[in-house]
């Protein structure tokens, strides 16, 4: 009995039930016996959907402003009743339809059950609504009718009215589930918060053996929104049971199963380098990740499947099975900031988001025009403040802004080349981010991906020149003084001009990528870098690995003046990659390799 008071102080039980206390009928032990009732109810979501407590049941009201319908939601003789009605229409109507609405299902279930020759009277049940002891006017509108703490009557049954109680309208649960790897719930709720929500994981006593529907064949597993499944989970289905809440009242639970536990792949090329990144950084340190996940919609073309990456398994490129090792990876970095390119539109709305969600982590997305992925940025919420965001698509900003007016007047001297850079859909994301706990300090935050073909330099220094000129006026103009932090799929190595004109800070007219493109494309340029930078992650031997090239493309660039390098994460040993030939595998998501470093605030 102890151990249900404690649940009651600890989930803030609706004080708004004083109601329960002001009836005089009750007594001290019914009381008593009613608050241990709902205590038992939110522990037992079955309880919970049937009954508010011992005496009443629920009637759900949604009721918004904005629209112009309601809607009223109950339990009568085990059917689920659900009414539209309009918020202007008297209530005398609406409790007319519940009453007509009754009389017909009566009347059906009875001519079922007798001779359909058989005269069957059905008496008409009284319904009724009343607030606060007072019968509520027929005449009075729906949207003033239906109020939080009213009765409503059906005959001899009872509801206690929930207007705009917090709900789910969404719950989902991943469709492939892996030993060893977070299942993260997607969820969205309505009228509440999901950090007041009540989390509550089963596995199957037995494999199969949920499906009979008995409440004994699930074992309690964790009470927590995030759920790892171990080896013994193998081939049971998980159930997770999750209460909606506001931090005063609950609402109606929701119930989800998962498939059947699959063994996971084993070792995983980022395990070792979790090791590093097991705590959260302090509020001195920023921890960034950059990393090209590969977006689904590339790794599932015959192309990427028979000429890319022939060596890996074909249930490994699967986008559920890679999802369950990002999110994994991701999770394990415990990162500040996280800057991703190649995120289709729906594994960052259906994965990604409700995933980092979890762990304290909102995000930002930008898809390209013409393809479905494009870049997502993500920040810790306890750390960060999302300030302002100052996207642009790069051939947009070319052809549009005065800022490029000069750029963009050398490159139409070569009209094949400016052709083949306005096709481009090559996108930047810039958002800025300020500290919670020091305001003073900011952070502009940039990630893209370049132009990917291997004789495309030319194109990716015209590229990466509108970016840093974009940049430069966010940074000096609209967030004077904030120091730059660069990340992305630069699709340039070490030894390419657009390194040259990053690190070093200028890249001359006769620099060699400029005729990267052959003879019709060439229209050399003298290009500055408006800023210093250096690469946080230094120069490693490949950030991307696959059967026919390796190098390294990916950079996370800052300025030394506001931030220091404490610490590079080693990438995964030369071992690790070629356990499986290459990249992507069973043991890693991505043909890329995430960059991770801890930052220091000068």
């Amino acid at each position: 009995m102890i151990r249900h008071i404690i649940v009651v102080q600890t989930l803030r039980l609706p004080v708004s039930m004083h109601w329960i206390f002001n009836t005089r009928q009750f007594s001290s032990s019914t009381v008593w016996s009613s608050w241990f009732g709902i205590a038992r109810s939110l522990w037992c979501p079955n309880n919970l959907t049937r009954r508010f407590y011992r005496r009443m049941e629920r009637a759900v009201v949604r009721c918004v402003p904005w629209e112009s319908k309601l809607t009223i939601s109950f339990t009568l003789d085990g059917s689920q009743k659900h009414m539209l009605r309009d918020q202007t229409e008297e209530l005398g109507k609406a409790l007319g339809r519940i009453s007509n609405s009754i009389i017909k299902g009566l009347g059906k279930a009875r001519k079922s059950k007798k001779n359909k020759t058989e005269q069957t009277e059905v008496v008409e049940p009284v319904v009724r609504l009343y607030y606060n002891g007072d019968f509520v006017a027929e005449d009075a509108l729906n949207a003033d009718a239906w109020q939080d703490g009213a009765v409503l009557h059906v005959g001899d049954n009872k509801y206690k009215v929930e207007r705009n109680p917090p709900s789910f309208t969404i719950t989902e649960l991943p469709g492939s589930v892996l030993a060893g790897f977070p299942v993260c719930p997607k969820l969205a709720i309505e009228f509440g918060e999901l950090k007041h929500c009540i989390f509550k994981w089963y596995r199957e006593s037995a494999p199969n053996s949920g499906s009979e529907g008995r409440e004994e064949c699930w074992d309690e597993a964790g009470g927590e929104r995030v759920f790892t499944p171990s080896n013994s989970d193998i081939g049971l289905k998980l159930k997770l049971k999750c209460i909606p809440g506001d931090g005063a009242k609950c609402g109606v639970a929701k119930e989800l199963v998962t498939a059947a536990v699959e063994a996971g792949p084993g070792t995983c090329t980022f395990d070792n380098r979790h090791m590093y990144t097991s705590k959260v950084t302090d509020d001195s340190t920023i921890r960034v990740v950059s990393y090209n996940i590969l977006a689904d919609v590339y790794a599932q073309t015959d192309f990427s499947k028979t000429v890319l990456y022939p060596y890996c398994a074909p249930y490994a490129l699967g986008l559920d099975y890679r999802q369950n090792l990002i999110k994994k990876e991701l999770s394990g970095y415990n990162a500040d900031i996280v800057c991703l390119q190649e995120v289709d539109k729906g594994v960052f709305n259906d994965s990604l988001s409700p995933a980092l969600d979890a762990f304290d982590m909102s995000g930002v997305f930008r898809i390209k025009e013409k393809q479905h992925e494009g870049l997502a940025t993500f920040f810790r919420r306890s750390k960060f403040k999302w300030l302002s965001q100052h996207d642009i698509t790069l051939r947009d900003a070319l052809m549009s802004d005065p800022l490029h007016s000069e750029l963009l007047d050398k490159i139409s001297a070569n009209p094949t080349l400016k052709e083949k850079v306005v096709q481009r859909s090559t996108t930047l994301q810039v958002s800025v981010l300020q500290s919670l706990n020091d305001p003073s300090k900011k952070l502009c935050v940039a990630n893209t991906h370049l132009y990917w073909h291997p004789k495309g330099g030319n194109i990716r220094l015209i590229q990466m020149a509108i970016a840093l000129r974009h940049l430069s006026r966010v940074t000096s103009e609209e967030h004077p003084g904030v120091p730059l932090l660069f990340a992305g799929d630069f699709n340039s190595t070490p030894s390419s001009g657009l390194f040259q004109l990053l690190s070093q800070g200028s890249v001359p007219e006769n620099q060699g990528d400029w005729a990267s493109g052959g003879p019709e494309e060439l229209c050399p340029l003298a290009l500055t870098c408006p800023f210093q930078l250096s690469s946080a992650c230094g120069e490693p031997a490949y950030t991307n690995y696959v059967g026919g090239f390796y190098g390294c493309l990916d950079y996370v660039l800052v300025e030394p003046r506001a931030l220091q390098v404490e610490q590079a994460i080693p990438m995964p040993s030369h071992q690790e990659v070629t356990t499986h030939q290459a990249l992507p595998s069973v043991a890693h998501p991505s043909d890329h390799i995430a960059l991770v470093c801890d930052l220091r605030w000068n």
